[in-house]
């Protein structure tokens, strides 16, 4: 439900008129991309690897932060409900079928750069870092780490 209450939050207003919290996380692409929304489930695949073109025929592009770094630890968890070291089987096997995982850059400012100048390419940022250079397609909840389900996944 709260995934829905987000959707419905960014589908009826647009970015500057949103109010996101700071424990939000922005899904973007680039500012001409055509399409208005991303579906959670669609947003799995892409991530993923599974969706490689999105519904008009363009190839996306899914952008990474490091391990290291604390909003990539969000961004798996509110996505897969994994932290990203979960997934390395997962991309080990992909990898020998191959599939490659998201291009990793170093800082949010990187992704929102890459963003700008890339079409198709999509990634997460905080709601600090995201400005009139993307296009907000949803938004994520970020877990709360004091949940014991969530704080079990961290260790």
């Amino acid at each position: 439900m709260r995934y829905f209450a987000a959707f419905i939050i960014v589908c009826c207003t647009s970015f500057a008129e949103v109010s996101i919290a700071d424990d939000m996380l922005l899904i973007v692409t680039h500012r001409n991309n055509p399409l208005k929304t991303i579906s959670f489930e669609t947003l799995k695949q892409v991530f993923l690897r599974k969706t490689l073109l999105d519904s008009n025929g363009n190839r996306w592009i899914p952008l990474n932060l490091p391990v290291s770094h604390d909003l990539r630890r969000d961004f798996y968890l509110a996505l897969f409900n994994k932290s990203p070291e979960d997934l390395e089987e997962y991309w080990n096997e992909q990898y020998f079928h191959g599939i490659n995982p998201p291009e990793v850059l170093a800082s949010e400012e990187a992704v929102l750069r890459f963003i700008e100048k890339t079409p198709g390419a999509i990634g997460y940022l905080s709601k600090g870092i995201a400005d009139e250079r993307v296009k907000v397609l949803t938004i994520l909840p970020v877990p709360k780490h004091n949940d014991p389900h969530i704080a079990n996944l961290l260790h």
